[in-house]
């Protein structure tokens, strides 16, 4: 039998000496369990995506260096790695093929993608040799990410020359419904090809971008042979026969697990990941009794631990009194400090200052808007005295539309629910509910206000949720124009007032803290628009 050890291993962009420390701790383990091939994802030693990080020579030459070291570590199995390979002035997305302290080979990743949030033909040129090499009788080829979703990409190449098992190396970036893209895809080309394959993927948070695991290996007839965890780091083994023409494997008795696992698992690694490999221990955030609030701070105790987390009410005069009781009862039942400040004094002060200047106006979203940055002020203040990071709680829908207010409550250091559209952030919280109550009943079913005026609720500025989140999902994530999401259910006058919210709303989300991608085009990397622009569409 030919044993292949996968480790799905968490890695941290720029981190070259703890990334290789990593790959030789989980090289000890390969050796431990007699593994043939231990296969490490993509770009192991220097972290998924290093971006500008590629145009430091210093940072090249470092990466090199490690992977010589970690080369010197290797003896009598063969070892996958993930580098970056430097060939006169070209980089390429790399991947060593390692054993008895020797660099046996290398591949250049062929097929460079460039959409979403990957920008590899920014960096690296396309490789154009299809490795492949033996190994106990069974022919091997090795092959990146995005090489394997191309029907005629390299694969083909490489089965050509007589390859029956293929080592797929990844830096795969979790949204919902991704794995089951992939799961189909690796099927289809081990059926297809009547090959052998590993996928290997990479597991944990990088600033937006969450990498999910859920690593495989499926035999011949496309059947999946073992499946790694989901969201965490993980040792994968499988045994293959050494020679393909052989009684093929069958899948092993696999551990039941959940194969679309929910988008808070993701939103609890890339949080937690973002706080610590930043250099946090402790977090803060404003509670205002809503449901968005509520969530971030559930997410936070469930990533971080209860100790590491406060919260912080900040009432004005419009704040009412279930919202007091509801922040209440959720710090109580997450067992979390509370930190009560009254801003009325403040808001006060600035009315009176500003009073002479606004003479004979009638107040409007100018007064509800100093609120939300006083408090935004006020959070700062407790950021700065104990060094915790803010946490700021806007949605997606409200991210969308610009139902937010700059410098105010988008003030902070990561935006936790960016891409959580409000009608999931409230599935999510009553997911989190059926594992233990936390979130207050009343905080599920009241109305949404942001309590910034007497009277005030969301739908007076925005339509009802369940229609705004479906006219986003259909501008924003698939890019349709008006008239395709105009229907009986979404009048085109409410289309339009939706896309005119988003279109207006470019600056403010230019200017707002990075948040963890779960949808399929989230803000940022993934959707690109210009702030001047004169498309009306």
């Amino acid at each position: 039998m030919l044993r292949i050890v996968c480790a799905q291993i968490n890695c941290t962009v720029g981190d070259l000496e703890g990334n290789s420390l990593k790959i030789m701790d989980y090289l000890r383990k390969a050796k431990e369990y007699s593994a043939n091939i231990a296969v490490f994802p993509e770009l192991t030693i220097t972290g998924y995506p290093p971006e500008d990080l590629l145009y430091k020579p210093k940072f090249i030459e470092d990466n090199l260096r490690k992977l010589k070291e970690i080369t010197e570590s290797v003896e009598d199995l063969v070892a996958i790695v993930g580098f970056v390979d430097k060939r006169d002035n070209n980089l390429y997305n790399a991947a060593a093929v390692i054993s008895e302290h020797k660099v046996k080979g290398i591949y250049h990743k062929m097929i460079l993608p460039n959409y979403g949030v990957f920008d590899e033909k920014r960096y690296f040129k396309p490789g154009d040799n299809p490795l492949v090499f033996k190994l106990n009788d069974r022919i091997c080829g090795v092959n990146i990410c995005e090489d394997i979703w191309h029907k005629d990409g390299p694969i083909k190449s490489q089965v050509s020359h007589g390859a029956q098992l293929i080592l797929n190396i990844n830096a795969s970036p979790y949204y919902a419904g991704k794995i089951r893209d992939r799961e189909e895809i690796i099927r289809k080309q081990a059926k297809e090809n009547k090959i052998d394959i590993a996928y290997i993927n990479l597991v944990g948070g990088q600033d937006e971008i969450v990498f999910d695991g859920q690593s495989m290996i499926v035999n011949r007839e496309g059947e999946i042979i073992n499946r790694a965890e989901a969201f965490r780091e993980d040792l994968m083994i499988a045994d293959l026969p050494v020679r393909a023409d052989k009684e093929n494997s069958t899948p092993i008795a696999l551990e039941k697990k959940e194969l679309e696992p929910s988008p808070y698992l993701a939103l609890l690694l890339g949080l937690k990941d973002y706080v610590h490999k930043n250099g946090f221990k402790k977090v803060v955030l404003g509670l205002s009794g809503g449901i968005d609030s509520s969530l971030v701070a559930t997410l936070a105790v469930d990533a971080l631990g209860k100790e590491n987390v406060t919260g912080i009410f900040m009432p004005t005069r419009y704040s009412s009194e279930e919202s007091r009781i509801d922040v209440h009862q959720l710090t109580k039942n997450l067992d979390i400090k509370l930190i009560n400040v009254s801003i009325e004094q403040i808001y006060k002060m600035y009315l009176t200052i500003l009073e002479p200047h606004f003479a004979g106006m009638k107040r409007d979203v100018t007064e509800e808007n100093l609120q939300a940055r006083i408090r935004a002020n006020v959070i700062m203040a407790f950021s700065n005295k104990f060094g915790w990071l803010v946490l700021t709680t806007g949605n997606k829908s409200e991210m969308s539309t610009g139902y937010a207010t700059l410098y105010g409550d988008m003030a902070g250091g990561l935006a936790v629910i960016k891409d959580v559209p409000k009608t999931l952030v409230y599935e999510l919280a009553k997911y989190r509910n059926t594992i233990s109550n936390v979130v207050p009943e009343r905080v599920l079913t009241k109305e949404p206000t942001a309590e910034l005026k007497m009277n005030q609720r969301d739908r007076d500025t925005l339509p009802d949720y369940e229609i705004l989140d479906s006219i986003l999902k259909a501008y924003v994530e698939e890019d349709k124009h008006t008239e395709e999401i105009t229907s009986p259910e979404f009048p085109e006058e409410t289309v339009r007032a939706v896309i005119n919210m988003v279109d207006k709303s470019e600056y403010k989300r230019k200017q707002s803290a990075p948040g963890i991608k779960i949808t399929p085009k989230a803000f940022g990397k993934d959707r690109r628009m210009p702030i001047t622009n004169g498309y009306k569409n």
